[in-house]
């Protein structure tokens, strides 16, 4: 928790020093025969309810919570030095993302330059990874695609940048896998 609150911390600091750089447009041939449509409400519908499902199995399962928080923790910081070694510009005729939840409370503050991997299609793959019953596995998969459809229809990210999301998060997940199996060890060992 204490790393994860390190990380939230740092997270707009580090958002500011991405968006102020330039970076490099990337020729991405599948966003070219994609019109754009704004697909926000369907992007956060998807990551909000997966969410909230990964919540409600939590509760009841603190080895889930542990594995959750070690593999989110180690994704988000991978995926910060993705992006932080690979500049991109964000593709052509993207349509910002506008949370219908957050801007709420926050406001509208747009960030376009988040891109490889995709924050948004981890999250969703990360919590049908961490989910244990069937059918909350298959919701989460499903919806992990559909946004990963929905990112590129609004060309929020390359197409790279959602291919490449599951591989690293479920690399970093196998990790936490096996440093919370080693935590637990060594805890039960005492």
């Amino acid at each position: 928790m204490i790393l994860l609150t390190g990380i939230l911390t740092a997270l707009p600091f580090f958002f500011k020093f991405i968006e102020d750089r330039d970076g490099y447009l990337m020729n991405d041939f599948l966003l070219e025969y994609i019109p754009a449509h704004n697909t926000s409400v369907l992007v956060f519908f998807l990551i909000w309810s997966c969410c909230l499902l990964l919540l409600i199995r939590i509760y009841r399962d603190p080895m889930m919570l542990l594995v959750t928080l070690w593999a989110y923790n180690g994704v988000t910081l991978l995926r910060m030095a993705c992006i932080w070694l690979i500049s991109l510009n964000p593709p052509t005729g993207l349509i910002p993302l506008a949370d219908p939840i957050t801007n709420q409370f926050y406001g509208v503050h747009y960030i376009t330059h988040d891109l490889f991997f995709s924050g948004h299609t981890t999250t969703v793959f990360l919590v049908f990874l961490c989910l244990k019953r069937k059918w909350d596995r298959i919701y989460a998969l499903s919806a992990s695609v559909l946004l990963g459809i929905a990112l590129l229809v609004q060309h929020v990210h390359y197409t790279i940048d959602v291919l490449a999301a599951p591989f690293f998060t479920y690399a970093v997940y196998r990790l936490a896998i096996l440093f919370t199996r080693t935590e637990t060890d060594s805890i039960n060992r005492e």
